[in-house]
């Protein structure tokens, strides 16, 4: 994808994500407690908000991008220790996963009317893995024509652009 393209995508695409981000999942979030216990939204909450934790990274990570694009001054070095750290950080919080649940099994006395919290739940937390590969190890999104070319052109999927500035300690 040329530069002015580029551009062009991550004007529109990275303020998406922070809407996401600040908006988007915590309203989700928020209504699904109206509609269920607290006691029985632990996990599902917990998963919305490593999920959002992740979003923001991304969305930060795009906003730097669009900077570094068109010449906007910004610190490689504090940003660089932030994305390594948050990493990090992801992975403890996605450890945490497991535990939760088993918290969240062992203190509601739940009833098969309860399955559908449980498989939101679920949702929320695999989001959430998922958007972590997504930034720092394999891009999962395949959302342009150039992604597909790539995909039939080496038959794999492309490493996520984070992963790779954050190998090269570079944005």
């Amino acid at each position: 994808m040329g530069k002015e393209k580029l551009i062009k995508r991550l004007r529109w695409y990275y303020p998406l994500e922070k809407l996401h981000t600040f908006f988007t999942f915590p309203l989700l979030a928020i209504y699904f407690l109206t509609q269920h216990p607290f006691v029985k939204s632990i996990w599902f909450l917990y998963g919305m908000m490593v999920c959002i934790f992740i979003l923001y990274q991304g969305q930060k990570y795009w906003q730097l991008k669009l900077w570094r694009l068109v010449g906007k001054p910004f610190s490689q070095v504090k940003n660089l220790k932030f994305f390594k750290k948050a990493k990090r950080i992801n992975f403890l919080l996605i450890m945490g996963m497991p535990v939760i649940l088993v918290v969240q099994l062992l203190i509601v006395n739940w009833s098969v009317a309860d399955f559908e919290i449980l498989l939101w739940s679920f949702a929320a937390n695999l989001f959430a893995i998922l958007e972590h590969i997504n930034y720092y190890h394999t891009q999962l999104m395949i959302d342009n024509t150039s992604d597909i070319a790539f995909i039939f052109r080496n038959k794999k999927l492309k490493t996520a652009s984070l992963a790779k500035d954050l190998k090269e300690n570079r944005f």
